[in-house]
């Protein structure tokens, strides 16, 4: 028995309407089509699979590469009542055991799998026996090597198609694909015929702004002095997250600092008090962002460039989602393009060195050749690199590498608690209790505070526990390995490491193999993303106009907020000149290419210095193409 989608939302979100193009979304799933839906960051995407899913009988599989992203959805459907599951690297194989009989035999409504875990010989064996009511991809740009963020484990969603029941349709979700991905995503998942839902681009309400400053610190300052509000800070490394808030903080601004590398504890504790308003301003990597729903973000400065305008568009875009008026700056200056290409080629080392890695990889985790297929292991890059004296940037390069070549997946930092379970009778326990002083009070708070240890593993809070029995947290730990060894219980020390998985067996680093053709395809195109960002922050054309552009919008208007716009940068060729020219020479090529002379013969020749300017903004921006000694106008 289905029920309406609004009903769903009204009784577990308490909306009485969908956000624009959701509703159709939605539809299009209920009635089993295959649905590519594009949606702007903060454009509500996990409704559009969650309603369908909730309105039928059966279960949703999820498939998304972000770990915390699907920690905090599972956590946020549990919360509402709705039984929610996640699978992922790093995870001991008898929860994932558990967690696949539930969906089968339990009432788990979302199964939420990263990835590389999705096409495991066990989840397929139980996918197989499971309820599938919908597919939802997230992320779905990961499938297309024409994206900026190719992951190959992504190319296998469509195989798990034959398991399904028929007619179960597959939700393919993202919030930047380029006309060239959007293809691509609907190929790869199979898709019966083209089926596009897409929001526009367009942010009103958000001023698009490029700043060329040489003082950088002190226009940040002035930034969150005259916004008054919640702010993000993006910067490239952690170093600078740290040096970003101690400078907002010396002028008098709330702010804090946060990164990959800070501990699960710490991470929670700064995205909270930035989400509750204690602390104002973030500064951060692109670790920071990803699920985190804050509406009232008044402005989004970025200190350096991002290597894609997708990053940018996505990280921008967090600023301003309840619709009131948001900034996001970018501060440029002449040489951060110089920069941003010189670490493209410190990006793609030579193959030789991606070998190297490989083959430490192989010592560091004492895998021998023939091993390791579907194994995941506890990852510090820093110890790592250490211990093999090898450079930490070229070698996080060559793991990228690794990675888009299918041989290994790289996940985030993943925070896994601490559990145990007693293994053993209450006679055994008792009698083991009797003989043990020391560990006898041990046993019996975790008796009296946490039910259910005989039964199932049950989470431990460390940190509150060693409190409350006077002890450190280090003495917790030895008790609780003790208790371990002696197989009384069965205890799994928390993690909060990255993690590397082995997609496939070792093979000896002199056999490893690597497409050419297609790893310089993916340095050509990353060289190409990398240069429409530069031409997006040097080119003084209207900072929407650009962006939309660039995702297929080719015929949108201009924002008016931003700083070409408002005049705060000044280009050689007006706004409304730029117009002019574009509208004529649109005219021109649309009718025939034509060489550059025969169009400039069109023009008066006091214009050609501006027509040139006007046509160089054009190739930048897409709208022409240039082949041998022809211009053409791209429809």
């Amino acid at each position: 028995m289905s029920t309406a989608p609004i009903e769903i939302l009204q009784q577990y979100w308490g909306y009485d309407r969908f956000r624009p193009l959701q509703e159709d979304i939605i539809q299009s799933v209920l009635d089993g089509k295959d649905t590519l839906a594009l949606l702007p960051t903060g454009g509500g995407k996990s409704i559009c699979f969650q309603v369908p899913a909730l309105a039928r009988e059966g279960i949703c599989i999820v498939v998304s590469p972000l770990i915390a992203l699907m920690k905090d959805q599972v956590e946020n459907l549990r919360k509402r009542g709705i039984l929610a599951e996640a699978i992922y690297s790093g995870m001991r194989k008898s929860d994932i055991d558990r967690i696949l009989d539930n969906c089968i035999y339990g009432k788990t409504k979302f199964l939420y799998l990263s990835p590389e875990r999705l096409t495991t010989e066990i989840a397929r064996v139980r996918i197989s026996r499971m309820p599938v009511n919908l597919l939802a991809v997230d992320e779905a740009h990961c499938i297309s090597q024409w994206g900026y963020d190719f992951r190959p484990p992504y190319l296998d969603i469509a195989s798990i198609r034959e398991l399904l029941p028929e007619q179960v349709p597959v939700l393919a979700l993202t919030a930047t694909a380029t006309p060239e991905v959007v293809r691509d995503i609907q190929e790869k998942l199979e898709f019966p015929e083209p089926n596009v839902l897409q929001k526009s681009f367009s942010r009103s309400n958000l001023s698009y702004s490029v700043l060329y400053e040489e003082g950088k610190d002190q226009k940040l300052v002035d930034i969150f002095r005259r916004v008054k509000g919640s702010g993000i800070v993006y910067v490239r490394n952690r170093r600078k997250t740290k040096e970003a808030a101690m400078l907002l903080r010396r002028h008098g601004i709330s702010a804090d600092y946060y990164h990959a590398g800070l501990t699960s504890e710490e991470r929670s504790q700064k995205q909270e008090a930035w989400m509750s308003g204690k602390c104002r301003v973030m500064a951060c990597t692109n670790a920071f962002g990803m699920g985190i729903d804050k509406p009232d973000v008044r402005a989004v400065a970025h200190l350096e460039l991002p290597d894609s305008l997708e990053a940018y568009f996505q990280e921008a875009g967090r600023a301003g989602r309840d619709g009131e008026k948001a900034y996001a700056v970018l501060l440029y200056q002449s040489q951060d393009g110089q920069r941003l290409l010189k670490q493209f080629e410190q990006a793609f080392p030579p193959l030789e060195e991606v070998r190297r890695v490989y083959r430490a990889l192989g010592s560091y985790f004492q895998l021998a050749v023939g091993s390791g297929e579907g194994e995941s292991f506890d990852f510090d890059i820093v110890t790592f690199t250490q211990n093999f004296q090898l450079n930490i940037f070229t070698t996080y390069s060559a793991l990228r590498i690794l990675e888009q070549s299918g041989w290994i997946a790289l996940t985030e930092a993943v925070f896994i608690p601490s559990r145990l379970q007693i293994i053993v009778g209450k006679e055994v326990l008792y009698d083991y209790q009797l003989r043990h002083a020391k560990l006898d009070k041990l046993l019996k708070v975790i008796l009296r505070t946490y039910q259910g240890a005989f039964q199932y593993p049950i989470k431990l809070r460390e940190g509150q526990l060693a409190n409350f029995l006077n002890i450190t947290r280090d003495q917790l730990q030895q008790m609780l390995r003790k208790l371990h060894q002696d197989e009384i219980v069965d205890y799994q020390e928390q993690k909060d490491m990255p993690q590397v998985l082995f997609l496939k067996e070792r093979v000896d680093a002199d056999n490893l193999l690597i497409d050419h053709q297609l790893h310089n395809f993916r340095k050509n195109r990353q060289y190409e993303r990398i240069q429409q960002a530069i031409t997006y922050a040097e080119t003084p054309v209207c900072r929407s106009r650009q962006l939309l552009a660039y995702f297929g919008e080719t015929d949108s208007e201009k924002c008016g907020i931003c700083d070409v716009c408002t005049g705060r940068t000044k280009a050689d060729l007006s706004t409304e000149d730029y117009e002019k020219y574009k509208t004529k020479i649109e005219q021109l090529l649309r009718r025939e290419p034509l060489s550059l002379k025969a169009l400039m013969e069109s023009f008066p020749p006091r214009r050609e210095e501006q027509v040139l300017k006007a046509l160089e903004y054009l190739l930048d921006e897409g709208f022409i193409d240039q082949t041998e000694d022809r211009l053409h106008w791209n429809a």
